[in-house]
């Protein structure tokens, strides 16, 4: 089993409290990879976005217009540190081959990807210190970096991709339900928020992807993010190096926008996609009182 880790993601979400229901919303897009807490009890929340793009695979002489939608939904279950997920890819693609000097056209339509887990909290650093209060002696002794700050949450995953029937972008003898795991780790400092995602995913099958990803976070207001996000994933059908860009902007404490960007950095194939999106929370059933958020 190779693993592959590499640095630099940035994935989005606004900066609130270091609690597991947040005065603000928190959300996973735009990026590719999930925080380690979760929404908070009985907590609902819809995140989706469209896009399009384009791989373009010199060996193949193929060229492909892609169109998707991205979808989440994230419920709080029981506890606290305890999420349920269920997320997914429905993916358009439209494809051109060159065969001599002639064009042949193909479309492909489906899910790319369907997947529900289950994500829990299994190590919170941050759950003692919020009874510590401020450093009322010196600003500086305050915000200065600690070592425990070096500390992460840490979340463990497991899930279970689920696509049926006929699918064009499936590989061949694939089966209908195969597993995925995950650990995230997140580490909060003031305004900027790091990441860490470590994947394994379909590693019961013929052909099982591995990835990681480094998410660091900027909140440059209390209102407007930006981000940009580096993944590596290895596989025997598509390994890769991807970056991603873009911001966010909340407009209230439960609705979020989204942009973003992404490139690759090879041309077997050759990818860009540009999307839009958003998060919204429904969070009426949550009766916790949410804790004073740090921006």
């Amino acid at each position: 089993m190779k693993w592959f880790f590499s640095f630099m993601l940035l994935c989005l979400f606004p900066l609130g409290s270091l609690a597991q229901y947040t005065e603000t919303i928190n959300s996973n897009r735009p990026g590719a990879s999930f925080g380690a807490f979760s929404v908070g009890t009985n907590v609902i929340q819809l995140e989706g976005g469209i896009g399009f793009g384009n791989d373009t695979h010199d060996l193949r002489q193929t060229d492909t217009d892609l169109t998707f939608f991205d979808y989440s939904i994230r419920y709080g279950l029981f506890l606290e540190e305890l999420e349920v997920i269920l997320e997914g890819r429905f993916l358009s693609a439209n494809q051109s081959t060159i065969v001599g000097n002639l064009e042949n056209q193909s479309r492909a339509t489906n899910f790319e990807t369907n997947t529900f887990g289950v994500k829990y909290l299994i190590y919170d650093p941050y759950k003692n210190r919020q009874d510590e209060g401020p450093n009322l002696t010196s600003y500086f002794a305050d915000k200065k970096l600690k070592w425990r700050d070096l500390v992460p949450a840490v979340s463990v995953y497991a899930g279970a991709n689920l696509l049926f029937g006929e699918n064009s972008f499936m590989f061949e003898d694939e089966p209908s339900v195969s597993p995925k795991l995950a650990i995230s780790t997140q580490n909060n400092f003031d305004r900027t928020v790091v990441v860490i995602n470590l994947i394994a995913d379909k590693f019961t099958t013929d052909f099982p992807s591995y990835s990681g990803i480094f998410t660091v976070t900027h909140a440059l207001t209390s209102r407007f993010s930006v981000f940009g996000e580096y993944q590596a994933i290895i596989s025997d059908i598509y390994s890769d190096d991807i970056m991603r860009t873009g911001g966010a902007y909340l407009f209230s404490k439960d609705f979020q926008l989204d942009v973003f960007g992404l490139i690759n950095f090879k041309d077997t194939p050759q990818r860009w996609l540009f999307g839009l999106g958003l998060s919204y929370r429904f969070d009426q059933f949550h009766k916790d009182r949410p804790l004073e958020s740090s921006n």
